[in-house]
């Protein structure tokens, strides 16, 4: 062997061995004096960190439903583009996918808060296999961070609700923390919050888990009930009467929430994964409010024919009252955006009345018949009137921040009449142009009165 290869072979054998992947630890009976550990139905662990509980369950509900690729649209737009073909590929298999929920010894983070609960689950066998890791002490923790590292390692795909801004950097503190573990790489994080705010916030203003599964996922249908359900705010005060030799009967509670936390978790992802995908039956039988909502989560995502669809459907199947200019008025932009300027603009008179965008509807209007209609006279009108509202807002409203920005509208309504005034023929005989150049100029002239 020369020299060089010599070298290159020592330099080899001094790289640290890639660890095999770790399989789920195999689980004794816990002892006679281990309450908790027979309460829970559980099984001791073991690994070279030391021992924990883990209870492990599986339930045919909710089954598995063969995801679509509309799963990459849960993430941002600026992270798609990042997304490495690993990544893409882990996403694309519903094995590599782990759902996650955390029970705290508090609720407002810090490196002082433990999770003393990690919730597991995946899809396994049609169902949902959960398996739930349990410290019995603070010194169980490494444990317990060690065998979630190992789960990640296999399923790097995690989905959570609110996780990326609890669950996961609570951990990500933990595994700091242990100074011994080194936190795992995900290759994606789903956070559900944030598509289910998008969707159901206008029909039922809180989106938290549980009234979801009232409201959104008919758990009664499922067969799931929380009518011995655990208060969240209850679960540290609880956990630490556990501590002080208090009852074991409440952590066998909180597991239980935390088995319908995941379950629940796992069939929004499936309710929010039906919705994204192309089958037109998905949305047949949705609120109005709900497909308002659809509607605008599809134009964030850049689908912008299915946005218009959700949203013309959810006016016609009886949008409330409050909530019909706004679809209206997301109509008629995305009209303007499909280039059927004669239909945005239709839909722009139905909306100079409304209080909230009428001057907005006279700004668009504005704009239509000079660029596209090529209207001067028209756009002219559109312009007076909005300068009209504006004045009326000033004069009955008391708010010197609505009065600023009033100011600087007026002000550029008046810079667009100019410039129509300039763009009209002045001498011309039609006594209409000549009304509103004069009448435009009037204004120009107040306005640069009052500003002296």
């Amino acid at each position: 062997m020369s020299a060089t290869a010599d070298k290159f072979a020592r330099l080899a054998a001094l790289k640290p061995a890639r660890p095999a992947p770790a399989r789920p630890a195999s689980l004794r009976a816990p002892g006679e004096e281990d309450a908790l550990g027979r309460v829970l139905g559980a099984g001791v662990a073991r690994n070279q960190f030391g021992e924990h509980l883990a209870v492990r369950n599986w339930f045919s509900t909710p089954e598995f439903v063969d995801p679509h690729p509309v799963s990459l649209g849960l993430l941002s737009r600026t992270r798609d583009e990042l997304l490495s073909r690993r990544a893409r590929a882990a996403l694309a298999d519903p094995t590599k996918w782990l759902f996650l929920d955390t029970e705290t010894t508090g609720l407002a983070g810090g490196t002082g808060t433990y999770a003393f609960l990690i919730g597991l689950a995946w899809w396994d066998a049609g169902g949902l296999q959960i398996e739930q890791l349990v410290m019995r002490d603070f010194t169980e923790e490494y444990s317990l961070l060690y065998e979630l590292s190992a789960r990640i390692a296999a399923r790097p795909v995690l989905v959570t609700f609110n996780g990326k801004s609890f669950d996961w950097p609570l951990l990500e503190s933990r595994f700091t923390m242990t100074r011994s573990i080194a936190a795992p790489t995900l290759s994606s994080h789903l956070d559900l919050l944030h598509p289910a705010r998008a969707l159901w916030k206008f029909r039922l203003g809180s989106v938290r888990l549980v009234e979801l599964e009232r409201q959104v996922l008919d758990a009664p249908r499922l067969g799931w009930h929380r009518n011995d359900d655990v208060a969240s705010a209850l679960i540290p005060q609880y956990y630490f009467d556990y501590l002080r030799g208090g009852p074991v009967e409440p952590i066998a509670g909180i597991v239980r929430h935390n088995q319908m936390d995941l379950r629940g978790l796992a069939a929004l992802f499936c309710k929010i994964n039906g919705l994204l995908s192309e089958t037109p039956s998905a949305t047949n039988e949705m609120e109005s409010l709900d497909l308002f909502g659809l509607s605008r989560f599809l134009q964030r995502r850049g689908e912008p024919e299915r946005a218009h669809s959700a949203c013309a459907q959810a006016l016609n199947s009886g949008l409330p009252a409050e909530f019909r200019p706004k679809a209206r008025r997301d109509l008629a932009l995305m009209a303007k955006r499909r280039g059927e300027h004669a239909r945005a603009a239709e839909i722009w008179q139905e909306l100079v009345t409304d209080p909230q965008d009428g001057v907005y509807a006279c700004e668009q209007l504005a704009i239509h018949y000079e660029r596209h209609a090529e209207d001067l006279n028209r756009a002219a009108e559109f312009a007076l009137l909005a300068v009209s509202k504006l004045r009326r807002q000033n004069g009955t409203s008391r708010d010197p921040y609505l009065a600023a920005r009033s100011a600087r509208q007026e002000q550029k309504f008046l810079h667009r009449l100019a410039r129509l005034r300039h763009r009209m023929k002045i001498g011309t005989d039609v006594p209409e142009a000549l009304a509103i150049s004069r009448l435009a100029g009037e204004l120009e002239a107040e306005s640069l009165y009052r500003q002296r």
